[in-house]
């Protein structure tokens, strides 16, 4: 049976006066999956972002949240919808715990069972009777995310959560969210600048451009073969490498390119007979960010992390 997905964005479509800001954007998110939502800046990530919350209307399209539209539906929707931007504002003179009680008095179907449930979840029972004034960033994040997940939700949206975090804090939060994910069924949809850590905590990614979507891939994607050769002298590896029908692209003091695993050795051996220098033969994976420069043209990066 083919998963469906809980939330869909459905020819979403946003004009500032005569600008399109997104255009017709498609998009499903499923249960139990992490999906990375990057863009160059200005590229619509926030507008999108604000449309799936209900802060801004779209001119046209649909945003489906388990069948409901937030048009037609939208406290029934977004009761499904949990929300973490940056850092989690917090009562911080009160403890965690009062902080997430406070929380609770907004919605009735939340016990202090279930107040315990995610305290566990999200690793703070040590601390959770404390100040808020006493955490660091990376607890307030923690007491965030039990925050957002309080009313079970089904939808978790995080704009830049590991803003300001070190990195331990960073590997912390992305093994709760991983973990949230799985043992939940939540889907979560994570903005972030940091592609490093894009490429560590999802399962795939959507990037958009322009407002528009120009590529979902799935994170454990196969990529084509490519292989990094480092040799001297570097004109006869040149040469040498071409006669075996390579295209080679300058890499560093090496040559990458795109061949199939079982001509390395045949290419090794070619190599120790034209008594080369070989410093090293290994494969090579493009990172998030090389693809991603690929998939906007070397465009402007997002900005870099500031700490």
């Amino acid at each position: 049976m083919e998963q469906q997905p809980i939330v869909e964005l459905k020819q979403l479509t946003k004009f500032i006066g005569k600008k399109k800001i997104i255009d017709n954007l498609n998009l499903q998110l499923f249960p139990g999956q992490i999906t990375g939502f990057l863009g160059p800046n200005g590229s619509g990530k926030t507008t999108t972002i604000r449309m799936m919350v209900g802060l801004t209307q779209p001119s046209s399209g649909e945003v489906i949240v388990e069948g409901q539209t937030l048009h037609d539906d939208f406290e029934e929707a977004m009761s499904k919808v949990g929300v973490i931007v940056e850092n989690p504002e917090m009562y911080k003179y009160m403890s965690g715990w009062k902080n997430l009680l406070h929380f609770a008095r907004m919605n009735n179907s939340i016990t202090k069972e279930r107040i315990t449930e995610v305290v566990e979840q999200v690793g703070m029972q040590n601390r959770i009777h404390e100040k808020v004034s006493s955490y660091s960033l990376g607890m307030r994040q923690r007491l965030g995310l039990a925050q957002a997940l309080l009313h079970r939700p089904k939808f978790l949206i995080l704009d830049e959560p590991t803003n300001g975090l070190d990195p331990a804090g960073i590997r912390e939060f992305r093994t709760y969210l991983s973990k949230i994910a799985k043992e939940e069924g939540v889907s979560v949809f994570v903005s972030s600048h940091m592609l490093s850590e894009i490429e560590l905590m999802c399962d795939r990614i959507a990037v958009i451009q322009n407002g528009k979507l120009i590529n979902i891939r799935e994170m454990n994607q196969k990529e084509e073969a490519h292989y990094y050769f480092e040799a001297q002298p570097a004109e006869q590896v040149r040469e040498l490498l071409v006669t075996h029908g390579l295209v080679l692209e300058d890499k560093g003091p090496g040559f990458l390119s795109k061949v199939e695993q079982d001509k390395i050795p045949g290419i090794i051996q070619a190599m120790v007979a034209a008594n080369i220098q070989i410093f090293a033969v290994q494969p090579f994976r493009k990172t998030l960010e090389d693809q991603f420069l690929e998939m906007t043209g070397g465009g402007q990066i997002a900005e870099s992390h500031k700490k």
